[in-house]
């Protein structure tokens, strides 16, 4: 079973928390402020994050930024800002999956449940060494680098397996719950967390979703990745 660091500062939410993941035969240690979080994070190994947002002592975007500048463990976030905007941006600042209070236990072991399979898939065997190129995008999984007409691509864990997987299958239109499976590992769960990480790859491709390049999204279908096409030549002026 995991280790697991819970932090969140109502000590009834807290209670209940570690007792629940308890009962479930994590090993669970607790803490209700960020910078104590960032102690037992430096002291402890854990294999899990839970971090509320509400902290006394600092904002937890600013705690989740710090947490990634010291480790890489699976963070789930528990926040009670449901807004798109407020989503994407803990995303991109390094959580690995998030969830809106109020939530049941059972929501938080299946959240918690699919991290440690992906982490777990992740150091289990070896990446693969083959370079993906799609028109002028380079996706490296071995050294996890991509990309974009010879430019570095600055993405997310997550945005990269996402374009890596889909870099895997070009010209291949890939179900979304197919990428909750494979990507995610999650057997099931909502459109949101794949919209928000195609919205965020979109833009550092240098594309939307009205005007497409490499990503494209069938709606009811799912999701494809393949090369821009390549556009008419003018004509030129007749001798």
């Amino acid at each position: 079973m995991a280790r697991v660091l819970v932090v969140e500062d109502d000590q009834f939410v807290r209670s209940a928390l570690i007792r629940h993941l308890s009962d479930a035969a994590h090993t669970v240690r607790s803490v209700g402020t960020a910078l104590e979080a960032l102690r037992e994070v430096a002291q402890v190994g854990f294999d899990v994050v839970v971090l509320d947002l509400g902290l006394p002592d600092l904002d937890g975007r600013e705690a989740l930024k710090m947490l990634r500048g010291i480790t890489d463990v699976p963070v789930i976030v528990a926040t009670a800002r449901d807004d798109e905007a407020e989503i994407v941006r803990l995303l991109n600042d390094g959580a690995d999956d998030y969830l809106t209070k109020p939530f049941s236990v059972e929501h938080l072991s299946a959240r918690m449940a699919a991290v440690l399979r992906r982490a777990q898939g992740a150091a289990g065997g070896p990446p693969p060494s083959r370079i993906l190129q799609v028109g002028g995008l380079t996706v490296d999984p071995l050294r996890r680098r991509a990309d974009l007409d010879g430019a570095p691509l600055d993405l997310t864990r997550r945005e990269f397996d996402l374009l890596a997987f889909l870099a895997g299958r070009p010209g291949v239109v890939v179900p979304r719950k197919e990428l909750l499976a494979e990507v995610w590992q999650q057997s099931y769960g909502d459109d949101q967390t794949i919209d928000v990480h195609l919205s965020w790859l979109r833009r550092k491709l240098g594309e939307t979703a009205a005007s497409p390049r490499y990503l494209h999204t069938l709606r009811g279908v799912g999701v494809k990745l393949e090369p821009p096409q390549a556009e008419s030549p003018q004509a030129g002026p007749l001798p």
